[in-house]
């Protein structure tokens, strides 16, 4: 103990977590007469329904206040204490004695008084007319003008209603925290000093009202608390986890409002292959309630040190924060139409972030965007550049795209009862080494959307638009089936489109069914794809999400031509806590083959491949997702993805698995894959958990004949175990990488964290 005094043994120990009796839900509150029959000068009737002896537990951080009485809830004062005239204090007791030789009144049994917005309650209170010394003793509770509230045994408060001197007191801040000390000062200002205390952000009560320990705390011979700054400073403090003590901390200072404090932020260690044992610190620099600064240090036992800053700012018209790899973004918003977002991101070589642990990305963006958005009108001006971080790619070959301007304006009069829908675009694609193409299209786009008298939901649509498109160095693109042809190109579209919608609802084995059949037609002019560069719409798949889409391509670069009809249905089944929904469908080409589809697209052909998914859902404990595409000549499953969670927030099982099998040879964006996902989370003992995860690669040489893999290869490991509360966070985790990625080496890293809510130095 402190300079070997002992801190008290209720409140600061277990910050009153068992201190008061009464005050934990768990425990039962006194009763009040509500007769109005006590005897005594100043008896006063409570209002109906009103019992304020039922104090609860201290608030949690962050709730209001219980609101022990008002100004409305009180009695005419019987007597009033008046002080100099000027404030007065009404009261309510079960008994009121005056001695008239010592000019002390004094009040008994559930007493309460009220000034303004501060009130008091206490076993009994004695106010000294003489010196105009109030003094409250027995289960004492004030609340100050700030929301505070002051439990203790003892107070003394001046005729003014300010709290002064108190003994074995708890203060339940507001703003969140709790101060418990042997004694304490309440000053005018409402700053409060206290000898011999302990401080805490954390819940005394679990969710239940049932006392419990706090996870952390820090005591102190001297603890001063400023409510004007919402600041707590300690001389001589000492960090406590679960009741032991752990390290000292010189020049502690904490804010009770959640808000920041520059200090050190608590130190990071984890071991990997790569860098060995590594050891981080950061300090933190509150700069002004606006901006801060961030400095973080690294140093490894295998490579050399690191050094990183963040710097985050908020302005009048947004917010940007800046990273020394460089990381870097913002959004500012000028006005309520026009706005700026960017996002760099660039690494000074390609395995930095990963030898660090920093990111795995292989890529790298930035992004420039300004956007004007009003009622009936949207204009961006964007710009995308990417950095590589594939060590077989050449950062030449990369393109930037620069400028790409879209703009789109809706008709706001219908036309012929439609919507009217205007687009202008134009994209420029440089590259060091390679093609470069620049684009610009106009569209309009005419829809209608109507319900029948017999519920069918019909849908009309019509587009045209004109593109216009230049390349060089087209023969410098290695994959043909994208150069198109070089120099200027144009390109006329039309296209046409009635989609049918019919909802059937009824119920099925107590279940609550809508069956909806639907059918579309899309006729489009055959039109020279394969002339035009294709730099935006290569990752071509048939999905259930593309399935009805007018162009099936994800971009503007290739356009499905010709007329198909598509047809499929969507079924929902639902009764309280479960439903199920499946959709099914199926397109067909009216005209020639179109050699626009690679083959293992499920579109090569004049009949394409079923697509479909189903999704169960059972309360919030099991949600399962299974998308599929059928081959429509034998039924072979082309694509099988499976993605299920089982289980509470607390403990869960995730599991994830992928297969591609496009039965062609291995060309770009239509590799095979094979791969699993999984992870799981147990939850004991209430707040530790168990953890583990795993990728695995499934895909074999005859998959992907560039794999060299057997058909099982862990990519990454991952088990720990975690404690986390309202207030404290902190866990060991074991992670193992088994592919090697330049000097970003495989191997094992083991973590240690540890974080407090509202900890820092000043």
């Amino acid at each position: 103990m402190h300079r070997g005094r002992a801190l008290p043994s209720n409140h600061v120990m277990h910050l009153l977590g068992t201190a008061v009796a009464g005050l934990a839900l768990c425990h039962a509150a006194p009763g009040f007469a509500q007769d109005g029959a006590a005897t005594g000068t100043g008896t006063v009737e409570q209002p109906e329904g009103e019992n304020p002896t039922d104090l609860p537990a201290p608030d949690q951080p962050g709730e209001e206040p219980v609101v022990i009485a008002s100004e409305d809830d009180l009695p005419a004062p019987t007597p009033e204490f008046n002080a100099a005239g000027e404030r007065q204090i009404s009261f309510a007791a079960d008994i009121l004695s005056y001695d008239s030789d010592g000019e002390t009144t004094t009040a008994e049994g559930d007493v309460v008084l009220q000034s303004g917005d501060r009130s008091l309650r206490a076993n009994k209170v004695t106010w000294n007319q003489r010196t105009g010394l109030i003094t409250a003793t027995g289960n004492v509770r004030f609340v100050d003008e700030n929301g505070n509230q002051l439990f203790t045994e003892r107070v003394e408060l001046t005729d003014e209603f300010e709290a002064g001197e108190m003994e074995d007191l708890l203060l339940a801040l507001r703003q969140g925290g709790r101060l418990a000390a042997n004694r304490g000062i309440r000053e005018s200002d409402g700053t409060v000093a206290l000898e011999e205390a302990a401080y805490s952000a954390c819940a005394v009560t679990t969710p239940e009202g049932c006392d419990k320990e706090p996870s952390w705390r820090i005591t102190a011979d001297r603890v001063t608390y400023d409510p004007a700054e919402a600041r707590v400073s300690f001389t001589g403090a000492y960090l406590e986890v679960f009741g032991q003590r752990l390290i000292p901390l010189p020049g502690l200072s904490v804010r009770t409002d959640g808000g920041a404090v520059g200090g050190f932020l608590v130190p990071d260690v984890r071991f990997s292959k790569s860098n060995g044992i590594e050891v981080s610190g950061s300090y933190y620099l509150r700069l002004a309630d606006n901006k801060d600064l961030t400095l973080s240090g690294y140093v490894f036992s295998k490579t050399t040190p690191m050094v990183s800053a963040q710097w985050r700012h908020l302005t009048g018209k947004g917010a940007y924060q800046i990273t020394g790899y460089v990381f870097a973004n913002g959004k500012f918003q000028f006005s309520p139409n026009w706005s700026l977002t960017s996002s760099l991101r660039l690494a000074t070589d390609k395995t930095f972030l990963r030898r660090y642990d920093i990111s795995r990305d292989d890529r790298l963006r930035s992004h420039l965007s300004v956007e004007r958005i009003d009622a009936d009108s949207y204009l961006a001006v964007e710009g995308w550049a990417t950095q590589t971080l594939r060590l077989n790619q050449d950062q030449d070959t990369v393109p930037v795209a620069l400028p790409l301007i879209d703009y789109r304006r809706r008709i706001a009069d219908p036309v012929l009862d439609g919507q009217l829908d205007l687009q202008l675009n134009t994209m420029a694609v440089t590259r060091n080494i390679g093609q470069d193409t620049q684009r610009a299209f106009a569209r309009a786009e005419w829809s209608r959307r109507a319900i029948t008298g017999m519920g069918q939901v019909f849908t009309l649509t019509g587009m045209v638009r004109g593109d216009v498109y230049h390349s060089d160095d087209n023969l410098e693109n290695p994959n043909a089936y994208y150069r198109g042809e070089e120099g200027w190109q144009t390109r006329g579209v039309a296209l046409a489109a009635a989609d049918v919608e019919w909802p059937f609802v009824g119920s099925v084995a107590g279940f609550d069914q809508v069956f909806t059949p639907r059918v579309q037609l899309v006729a489009t002019p055959e039109i020279k794809n394969l002339a035009i560069p294709n730099e935006d719409a290569r990752a071509i798949d048939l999905e259930d999400s593309n399935l009805f889409a007018l162009n099936r391509f994800p971009g503007y670069d290739r356009v499905e031509d010709g007329a198909r009809v598509t047809y499929g249905f969507d079924w929902k089944l639902r009764r309280p806590g479960v439903e199920i929904f499946t959709t099914l469908g199926q397109s067909y080409r009216l005209d020639a083959d179109r050699d626009i589809f690679p083959d293992g697209t499920g579109l090569s052909e004049r009949v394409s491949d079923f697509v479909g998914r189903t999704e169960v859902r059972y309360r919030d404990f099991l949600k399962v997702a299974h998308r599929y595409r059928l081959d429509k000549d034998n039924f072979a499953v082309r694509r099988n993805e499976f993605d299920a969670t089982v289980g509470t927030s607390r403990t869960y099982a995730e599991i994830g698995y992928l297969r591609l099998n496009r039965n062609i040879d291995t060309v770009e964006d239509l590799q095979d894959r094979e791969e699993l996902r999984a992870a799981v989370r147990v939850a004991f003992a209430n707040y530790w958990s168990v953890f583990g995860s795993g990728v695995f690669n499934l895909t074999d040489s005859e998959e992907d004949p560039t794999f060299g893999s057997d058909g099982f290869q862990p990519i990454r490991t991952r088990l720990g175990v975690a404690y986390q509360d309202d207030c404290l966070e902190m866990g060991a985790t074991w992670r193992r990488d088994y592919i090697s990625a330049g000097d970003a080496r495989r191997g094992d890293t083991f973590q240690l964290y540890f974080s407090l809510k509202n900890l820092g130095f000043r």
